[in-house]
């Protein structure tokens, strides 16, 4: 697939023109996650005026290394319409794991290739960068790299202290093996040889945010703004080799700093596309982190945050299991939906009310087949019946029928 057909498909799935999204892409307000080696992968834009999209995550651990686990989470998470899904294995065997997601997603895959360096020992400055070489290769789409966890920034961490330290897993272990080994972040000394990989096979970086705040309490501190002012200069050179940047970002904010977080992103990184996980505007939810995460993710994308990582309901507790996967892609695709009404993007307002006209005729077939997760609906309705043309709520006294009525007949 060349890159016009590329911009065409992202063009008319946005339903912009096609020089929109190559002056976005050219300005790098626009990110295309594609590895042309990932042969089944349907072209998906992410950025400035475009859908707010959604990522889910999955992926083996040690305690849970099986394979078809997680090839039914891609399921879920193509059925449930996710805009993008990404392997984080850590266990079992990972190659194997990711080339089996490959084959069967129509999605874009990205990974984060030092959980495969740690979990195979093959943490060196020659592993690291053999590992992303081989990742790419397979046809991997983007890629988180810890590029801004560096001397400079832990530094900052150690000066400002935090209650929850550090809690990206990533992150964690590029700091152990900094300050053990008592030398720069490879990803960020050698970052010319990481732009050489990502030309070579067209993949996305994704530069992660190692120092995201895991708690409201710490959230907007010298590390993490230290850490973003490194992206920012990582995104200019990327750019300038041809490189596709979309930035991480936290994370666990209070719902008042929100606004600030997003608009800082986009003024330090120059309005790169902004990845965030959530973000969680209070801590105590646990098994509803995925309703939490929803609410930080519409403000976040109402202010500027261009692509949401789904939290699932075990969020800080465990594996999701694939009914976690679905509920937490349902959750962000809600948040991300109502962000795009205040966008302006085309297609989402019309989507809303096309539902209200379908409630006002009470045409509850329609209502199932627009709803944003009809498998349920229709459930709910099984369960609770219609005796009429009304729910089994209100009845004789549904407020559309009786206020139709009273004003059809005076």
């Amino acid at each position: 697939m060349n890159k016009e057909e590329i911009l065409r498909l992202v063009a008319e799935a946005e339903s912009r023109p096609v020089e929109f999204i190559k002056q976005g892409v050219a300005d790098g307000t626009i990110a295309i996650p594609y590895n042309p080696r990932h042969k089944k992968c349907i072209p998906m834009g992410v950025g400035k005026g475009l859908k707010t999209k959604v990522n889910a995550n999955f992926g083996t651990s040690q305690d849970y290394p099986c394979l078809e686990d997680e090839l039914k989470k891609l399921e879920v998470s193509i059925a449930a319409k996710a805009d993008a899904v990404m392997d984080l294995s850590t266990g079992g065997d990972i190659n194997a794991t990711r080339r089996a997601i490959l084959e069967r997603s129509p999605l874009p895959l990205g990974t984060v290739p030092i959980y495969q360096v740690v979990a195979e020992d093959k943490f060196t400055v020659d592993g690291i960068f053999d590992v992303i070489e081989e990742q790419a290769k397979d046809g991997v789409d983007f890629m988180t790299v810890h590029c801004g966890v560096t001397l400079a920034s832990i530094d900052k961490l150690k000066k400002h202290p935090r209650l929850m330290e550090v809690v990206s897993r990533g992150g964690a272990l590029m700091m152990q093996w900094i300050i053990e080994n008592k030398e720069e972040n490879p990803l960020y000394q050698y970052y010319d040889r990481l732009l050489e990989i990502a030309v070579k096979y067209d993949v996305t970086l994704s530069l992660g945010d190692g120092m995201r705040p895991g708690s409201i309490v710490d959230a907007g501190d010298p590390a993490q703004i230290e850490e973003l002012k490194i992206l920012g200069q990582l995104t200019k050179r990327a750019w300038d080799a041809g490189v596709q940047i979309i930035i991480e970002g936290p994370g666990h904010v209070p719902y008042d700093q929100i606004v600030e977080q997003m608009k800082m992103e986009k003024e330090y990184c120059f309005n790169a596309p902004f990845y965030v996980l959530g973000p969680l505007p209070t801590d105590i939810a646990p098994g509803y982190d995925h309703i939490t995460s929803a609410i930080g993710g519409t403000l976040a994308a109402v202010s500027g945050a261009d692509f949401l990582c789904y939290v699932t309901p075990t969020e800080h507790l465990g594996l999701p299991t694939p009914e976690d996967v679905k509920e937490g892609i349902i959750a962000s695709r809600i948040a991300a939906h109502c962000a795009d009404i205040v966008k302006g993007i085309p297609g989402a307002k019309e989507w809303d009310y096309a539902m209200s006209t379908a409630r006002k005729k009470l045409d509850w077939k329609r209502q199932v087949e627009l709803a944003i997760d009809p498998e349920k609906a229709q459930k709910i309705l099984d369960k609770r019946p219609t005796k009429q043309d009304t729910c089994s709520m209100c009845g004789k006294f549904c407020a559309m029928k009786v206020s139709s009525e009273a004003l059809r007949n005076h």
